[in-house]
């Protein structure tokens, strides 16, 4: 499949405004800095009973379900790993309402045979011919908007619009539509701190891709729709409402985790201007400074799993339907395997984190999240000297519990270079 929806930059000109931040409830958890008692419970002990504990969000009701949090890093990769004794199936309960069945809470053999089918979309061959004829194109676009200001809200004038439009024009979509897809998306998203709002925003989905999809199965075009239409694994081909939920399943991850992953990238390197400058004269350690923001701050900080047997796990008895929280933020800044882990360093040695999962569950789009965060944030630099944090702002940080990114990167710079310099 072939990106050859549009080269051109997209124009603002018509879209219906939209604050990235008018869905406030969205960061579910109104916390700046978690990592103090996440830190104080894992050197308690690895696994807790009880929820990872959410200043600001609503407590689930789960009827007097066993809960458990699982804090230490070795303890979180056998929790991944093991997906016969914790199971992805409580996916089912927790979003399945809202996005329909997806890979998110299948189980194998049946999410190996599903993933198949829409895997080859997210291979390296594939990722290359959108980064050179459609992310870079995206990104100088939005960047022209701003570089002849000297100043600049990264988070809104270019973290937050790049990967939707991205995503969308993949999908092969209108350029008149990508401000409600983008306002769907986040609403999905955030329905279990409003459910009527996140049904909704399913059903308007479905409505609107129901259209799209069944032109595609008639007329195919170079776009990942039609791909989804026609993809065919040992005869095995997906319905409407299988592509309608992995649709569901893509737009958040396309449009919230990859655009709060980035900010948390750039925030990193802007409050460590030593490192930003080592980035800026070597583009090539940009690949190194994701990852290390991605261990330092996961825009998605726990995944849920469910115990389909009595186990033990860090010393802990857990009861077969038992409901356990994987909180990779924790696991991330385990003392036990990083050297001064709270601290953002991208120059040192690199071990893997788990912020894109482990096992039969990695997260299917991270090659396309890294691929898109490396054009975008290369091309800012190599647009624009002498960018720092605003020094009129003087309280920029990263907030929230389940998703975490900054809420705003406003930041000077002092010269700007064309996009065909």
């Amino acid at each position: 499949m072939e990106a050859g929806v549009g080269s051109e930059a997209i124009e603002p000109s018509g879209w219906p405004a939209f604050d990235p931040f008018e869905l406030t409830d969205t960061v579910l958890g109104d916390v700046r800095d978690p990592y103090p008692a996440l830190a104080d419970l894992r050197r308690q002990a690895p696994v807790h009973e009880g929820p990872l504990p959410m200043p600001g969000a609503a407590e689930p009701r789960l009827h007097g379900t066993p809960q458990f949090t699982v804090y230490g890093h070795d303890e979180v990769v056998r929790v991944l790993r093991d997906h016969e004794t914790f199971s992805s199936s409580i996916y089912h309960d927790v979003m399945g309402m809202v996005m329909g069945r997806t890979i998110l809470e299948m189980d194998e053999p049946e999410h190996r045979m599903k993933r198949a089918l829409v895997s080859p979309a997210f291979r390296s061959r594939v990722l290359a011919r959108w980064e050179t004829g459609l992310v870079t194109s995206v990104v100088e676009g939005l960047i022209d908007r701003f570089a002849g200001n000297g100043r600049a809200d990264l988070v809104r004038e270019l973290l937050f619009d790049f990967p939707v439009q991205v995503i969308a024009r993949i999908l092969g979509l209108p350029m008149e539509d990508y401000a409600r897809f983008q306002r769907w998306s986040i609403e999905l998203l955030s329905v279990m701190a409003n459910f009527e709002r996140g049904m909704a925003a399913s059903r308007q989905l479905a409505e609107y891709f129901s259209g799209i999809l069944e032109e595609r199965r008639r007329s195919p075009s170079q776009d990942l729709i039609s791909d989804l239409a026609s993809a065919e694994v040992d005869g095995e081909r997906l319905g409407d409402e299988e592509v309608f939920a992995f649709l569901r399943l893509l737009l958040p991850a396309g449009v919230e985790t990859t655009y709060r992953a980035s900010g948390n990238l750039l925030f990193g390197l802007l409050s460590h201007p030593d490192q930003l400058g080592a980035v800026c004269r070597d583009l090539s350690l940009l690949p190194q400074a994701f990852e290390e923001a991605l261990r330092w701050e996961p825009p998605l900080t726990i995944l849920l799993r469910i115990a389909t047997t009595d186990t033990e796990l860090g010393g802990v008895e857990i009861p077969a339907g038992a409901h356990i929280g994987v909180c990779v933020a924790a696991a991330n800044r385990d003392e036990r395997r990083y050297q001064a882990a709270d601290s953002f360093d991208i120059f040192r040695d690199p071990r893997q984190h788990v912020t894109f999962g482990f096992g039969v569950h990695m997260c299917l789009g991270m090659h396309l999240a890294r691929m898109e965060t490396r054009v975008a944030v290369s091309k800012l630099f190599q647009r624009v000297e002498g960018m720092c944090l605003d020094p009129g702002d003087l309280d920029p940080h990263i907030h929230g519990m389940a998703f975490r990114s900054p809420t705003a990167l406003p930041v000077t710079f002092s010269a700007v270079r064309s996009s065909g310099d």
